[in-house]
């Protein structure tokens, strides 16, 4: 009889013993935590890497009003779109159709007489707005609000940008000139603020290769890498494969100085029409997607440029656009960045540069970007390693990249 409950014993203890979390996955306890806060609805993640899919994984809320993920589930990946468009750059600038330190007004004339904020008052611009101004987002052009205030500190009042707007511009040649009229912020070159550069660089592309920016897209980058999800419209079909919305504005954070809050699962604030005859087609925001079909996005960079034995860009391409152009948070003298602790940014992407700072487990040089409904990606070419995570929800969590590197990193260690 001793010797049985010694061995009970034993066994109780070694079970006592043992973390309660010892058998869970990070990655999936990352997106559990996020649907049991609020953060947001049902989201999915995927991890890739040496060549494979080694994670896919959905947490669906189950919530009213939300809706459960599947492979066929569409996104809007807003400020995610920048980064495609900032490849289809990259593709015309190695056809030679231009050089990064062109005027922007040897292409688009109306930005030959822009004008600068100063402490005086608004004044005609010193500098010249160069094309490589847009890409890194040091044109001096923000986003706005509604009156003309920086849209990224009002998303209480405004919780969509009021200028990219396809119910007001059905064309990328009307909004040319009409933000051109905006004075920039500050002289172009000087200092980085994140605005709507990739929407006038859409255009830019439409007058470099005289076709439609979604057309040029489509032919170079979506039916190359088979992203036949990907575009700037739903279809009646489409809009029942669209995730709803998350809300989940809190009062005083950094993107609402106020007392306003707003949570809840809806449909009705898309922000954009999604209407397959509107041709303002915002190269900063506004396509939609799948996971499926961006992770071919993510995977092409990966491989330095190549997606099924085709190339689309060069190394030497992602190199360039991966480059340090602004110094990261926290730095005085760029008060506008991203906290994104330990990284640069360049064309678009924020780059990491120092680890330790940012401290996620990832090592320097991976480099990624957002989108406003929080969906996040990151390239790593040390480990050949992409992450992507989907989700539409709104205000944008910036807890949400690092977490979800931390957990990838114990997952594949």
């Amino acid at each position: 009889m001793k010797k049985i409950i010694l061995f009970y014993s034993i066994i109780l203890i070694a079970f006592s013993c043992k973390s309660p979390n010892q058998n869970t996955n990070p990655i999936e306890e990352f997106q559990k935590n996020l649907v049991d806060k609020g953060i947001t609805g049902s989201n999915v993640t995927q991890v890739f890497k040496d060549g494979e899919i080694v994670y896919n994984n959905i947490a669906n809320s189950g919530a009213l009003g939300d809706k459960d993920i599947d492979e066929n589930t569409i996104f809007p990946i807003w400020s995610m779109t920048k980064t495609v468009t900032t490849v289809a750059m990259m593709i015309l600038l190695e056809e030679g159709k231009y050089n990064l330190n062109d005027n922007l007004s040897d292409y688009l004339p109306e930005y030959g007489d822009i004008k600068c904020k100063g402490s005086d008052g608004v004044y005609p611009c010193e500098e010249k707005l160069k094309v490589i101004h847009l890409l890194t987002h040091r044109s001096g052009y923000s986003y706005y609000a509604n009156n003309y205030a920086n849209w990224v500190t009002s998303l209480h009042t405004d919780l969509h940008p009021a200028f990219t707007n396809p119910v007001r511009f059905n064309n990328l040649d009307d909004y040319s000139k009409f933000v051109s009229k905006i004075p920039l912020d500050f002289e172009p070159g000087t200092m980085y603020t994140y605005g709507i550069n990739q929407a006038i660089l859409g255009r830019f592309i439409e007058v470099v290769t005289n076709k439609s920016f979604y057309s040029y897209l489509k032919e170079n980058i979506f039916d190359k890498l088979e992203m036949n999800d990907t575009k700037f419209h739903l279809s009646a079909d489409d809009r029942e494969r669209f995730q709803p919305l998350r809300v989940n504005i809190k009062p005083n954070t950094a993107f609402n100085n106020s007392d306003f809050h707003l949570e809840g699962y809806t449909g009705a604030l898309d922000g954009y029409t999604y209407d397959e005859n509107n041709k303002a087609h915002f190269g900063g925001e506004g396509l939609v997607s799948t996971m499926s079909d961006f992770s071919k996005f993510c995977e092409m960079l990966v491989n330095g440029g190549i997606y099924n034995n085709n190339r689309i860009i060069s190394e030497e391409s992602i190199k360039i656009m991966t480059s340090k152009y602004s110094n990261g948070y926290p730095d005085p003298n760029e008060p506008n960045v991203f906290p994104l602790e330990g990284q640069a940014y360049g064309f678009t992407f924020s780059v990491l540069e120092d680890s330790d700072a940012w401290g996620s487990g990832a090592p320097n040089g991976i480099y990624g970007w957002s989108g406003y409904h929080n969906t996040w990606f990151w390239i790593d070419p040390t480990n050949k390693l992409y992450g992507l995570f989907m989700s539409n929800s709104i205000e944008p969590d910036f807890g949400i990249l690092k977490d979800f590197q931390t957990a990838t990193y114990k997952f594949i260690d």
